[in-house]
């Protein structure tokens, strides 16, 4: 892998991670979300940067 895509490639794995943790922490705070939260949690594990953002968009309740 040259050093170009890996200056591409760091930014986003950290991007990722930092989401994910910061919307599990919020997933397991809360009280209550929409739907399970073991569903979510599988959504945001599994779906890389989208899973959290479509998290936060329509899982969480205000």
């Amino acid at each position: 892998m040259d050093s170009t895509m890996l200056q591409l490639l760091i930014p986003v794995v950290i991007l990722q991670l930092v989401l994910a943790i910061v919307a599990l922490v919020n997933l397991i705070k809360s009280d209550s979300v929409n739907g399970p939260k073991w569903v979510w949690a599988l959504i945001i594990l599994l779906i890389n940067v989208i899973g959290p953002i479509i998290y936060f968009i329509f899982g969480r309740r205000n």
